[in-house]
């Protein structure tokens, strides 16, 4: 196993259908680790290699491979681009030392890269860029590493420049290492060649423009470089990988993913410039144990049962190694050791400190826990997971498939944290909520075809609740005679607004006696259950203040049962009478957008009753950020996505219930009453 300072742990992120998968690819291909080069349309690459990977052509899982180069270790983590699978993102993001992000060259800076770009900053992670798919019409990688420089950081620098452009791409140059290298059109890329003349006054301004940047990062280097000293190029190399480890320079490379273009000068950028585990440290600071491991993702797999992907923080990981697992105090054995290439695995007999590798059946660690020789008190960091914001009301197709389903939801929760399942106490159905509606069918697709179970989606019901806007009092007596001892019961209430709106209060004001201490405890309890499908719409009622300041009983006939009828039969007088109305969960939304969509999504903000909080443009998106009632954010993901071309993204959570106007009450009181006649 190679040592920490041979290693390079490397994320491969950037925007959905930028060339990630691709680029892994090549770089397998390049590097003598595959034989030949797959592709994301014919289902052959590595790191796609599950069957709705293959029928969508875009990643949905992260996928670890490996690679050689210079006598490195280079681990590579294929991160899905797309918003629905950006859990992935944070995950992958946690375990490397440096990120390699990927542009289009004819799209430029997307909603994914500045997502990935953003995260990077958050964990200090060094980045290099690679301009892709500058073979395209309208590819131009002069204008794209502009918008790098202007909506990322002014500090990205060209390192490598393409020959030609669009279909008449030829080669690259490597401004670092001053040669080049052309197209080998899928093949295996050659050996380095001399620069073409013609390139001569470009690659000089852009090299001047490279020393430039790293020599103001070395003061020893400028010195040097001021006085008109020839540099080597193994000092400029090295002083390179110190600004980018430091978050001073970012790289920016180009190619041809497809056509392994640029991938033999990338793998020496990678080699060169990323820092080695041995450089930076553990990411987790595990002072106390000698040997300690961290779980970054768990794979459910039907057959092999969970596979567990870990990074090795300290110490050295065998097949005979025995850890404590922090969250549950429970021992593991790290028996079957795995090094993994996309879904295939072969046995390893180790893992040394900073390499990433996987474990099979392991008794209960799952994502996120933390594995060490020896109990210690060590904070784990949050992944950070964003919120879900689709929910969907799911049921087995089968009858008597309910545990079935529940269980193959939760694997594949284990293998998705941002997959959650939850039960609604007020609707009773189970919601399954996710980062998008893709999302969730795809955790569905995989429960059908991993699990055998068959489970059907229908729209969620709105969590509504009811209240009261005015004072209100009732009585109601409960008699009732039959053969033998009767039932009686008796009581009086008044129902008020709670300031705040929320929660419920029940004020004993008996006087005198006149209900014994015994039955007023089930007066309350009689009004709770009423309180549970209140008479507008069948939701909770909140917000309420019950004081019970009346009543009377029966020496022989009052008993628990009749006092909590009583009070329930009361509070519905009483709830009639005080000014019903309905309440709604209103949704704190953060919408980012092309600008030129602004307008589009503005105006279906306000048709969906939203009202707007204020908007920050930010290199060509705008974050827009508003309340909105949840009824009406339902259908959201679809309309955003045709408004936007798919580029738009959201985020939502809870803010608070509100009053729903009347013309819609009204609507949900009728819909409500025609279920309940219906059942």
């Amino acid at each position: 196993m190679p040592e920490p300072a041979r290693i390079r742990n490397v994320a491969v992120v950037g925007h959905r259908g930028t060339g990630k998968t691709s680029l892994v690819e090549a770089l397998l291909y390049q590097s003598g680790a595959i034989n030949r080069l797959g592709t994301v349309e014919a289902g052959t690459t590595v790191t796609d290699s599950d069957d709705d990977e293959h029928e969508r052509q875009l990643s949905i899982s992260l996928a670890l491979a490996h690679a050689s180069w210079q006598e490195r270790k280079l681990n590579l983590i294929d991160v899905p681009g797309d918003p629905s699978f950006q859990g992935e993102l944070r995950t992958a993001a946690r375990v490397v030392e440096g990120m390699l992000v990927t542009v289009s060259g004819v799209m430029g800076v997307e909603v994914g890269t500045s997502r990935a770009w953003k995260l990077g900053d958050e964990l200090g992670l060094a980045r290099v860029v690679f301009v892709n798919m500058l073979d395209r019409e309208r590819a131009d990688f002069f204008r794209t590493l502009e918008h790098l420089r202007a909506q990322l950081d002014s500090n990205c620098v060209a390192v490598h420049l393409p020959i030609g452009s669009e279909h008449e791409l030829t080669g690259i140059v490597d401004v670092l290492h001053m040669c080049a290298y052309t197209s080998p059109e899928g093949a295996r890329e050659a050996d380095p060649a001399p620069i073409p003349d013609e390139m001569s006054e470009l690659v000089a301004e852009y090299r001047e423009k490279l020393l430039d940047s790293v020599v103001e990062t070395d003061e020893g280097l400028m010195e040097r470089y001021l006085e008109g000293q020839e540099l080597g190029a193994d000092e400029v190399a090295h002083a390179l990988k110190e600004a980018v480890t430091r978050g001073e320079i970012f790289p920016v490379a180009c190619g041809v993913a497809t056509k392994n273009l640029g991938t033999h000068a990338l793998l020496d950028l990678l080699v060169e410039g990323v820092p080695s585990p041995a450089k930076k440290g553990s990411p987790i600071d595990v002072d106390g144990a000698s040997t300690a491991a961290f779980v970054f993702k768990t794979l459910a797999d039907p057959f092999a049962g969970r596979i567990n992907l870990f990074r090795v923080l300290k110490g050295r990981v065998s097949a005979d190694t025995t850890l404590v697992n922090l969250r549950s105090k429970a021992k593991e054995r790290m028996g079957t050791l795995l090094e993994v290439q996309g879904k295939e695995h072969k046995p390893a007999l180790d893992f040394a400190e900073g390499d990433l590798g996987a474990v099979a059946k392991l008794k209960e660690a799952q994502t996120g826990d933390l594995l060490a020789d020896k109990e210690i008190e060590v904070e784990v960091p949050d992944f950070g997971f964003p919120e879900p914001v689709m929910s969907f009301a799911i049921t087995p197709k089968a009858k008597g498939d309910e545990e079935k389903m529940a269980n193959a939801i939760r694997r594949l929760a284990e293998e998705d944290p941002t997959l959650r399942l939850r039960r609604d106490p007020q609707t009773g159905e189970e919601i399954l909520s996710g980062m998008s509606q893709m999302h969730v069918e795809v955790a569905l697709e995989r429960a059908k075809r991993r699990f055998g179970v068959d489970i059907e989606l229908h729209p969620p019901r709105v969590p509504y609740r009811e209240t009261i806007r005015a004072q209100a009092r009732a009585r109601h007596r409960y008699k009732k005679q039959t053969g033998g001892r009767g039932q009686f019961g008796d009581c009086e209430i008044v129902i008020e607004p709670l300031p705040d709106g929320v929660g419920y209060e029940f004020v004993d004001e008996i006087v005198g006696g006149v209900i014994s201490q015994g039955y007023r405890p089930a007066v309350d309890k009689g009004i709770q259950e009423a309180m549970q499908h209140g008479e507008l719409a069948g939701a909770p009622v909140v917000g309420v203040r019950v004081r019970l300041v009346d009543g009377q009983e029966h020496s022989v006939d009052s008993s628990e049962m009749a006092f909590k009828i009583a009070g329930s039969m009361a509070f519905k007088e009483a709830y009639a009478k005080a000014q019903p109305t309905l309440l709604e969960p209103i949704m704190e939304l953060e919408v980012t957008v092309p600008d030129e969509a602004v307008g589009a999504v503005n105006g279906d903000l306000n048709a969906r009753r939203g009202r707007l909080q204020g908007m920050e443009p930010l290199g060509g998106m705008t974050t827009i950020k508003a309340e909105v009632p949840l009824a009406e954010l339902l259908t959201y993901a679809q309309s955003l996505t045709s408004m936007t071309g798919g580029r738009g993204e959201y985020t939502m959570h809870f803010l608070r219930y509100e009053e729903v106007p009347a013309h819609v009450a009204q609507k949900v009181i009728e819909e409500a009453r025609r279920e309940r006649e219906a059942t």
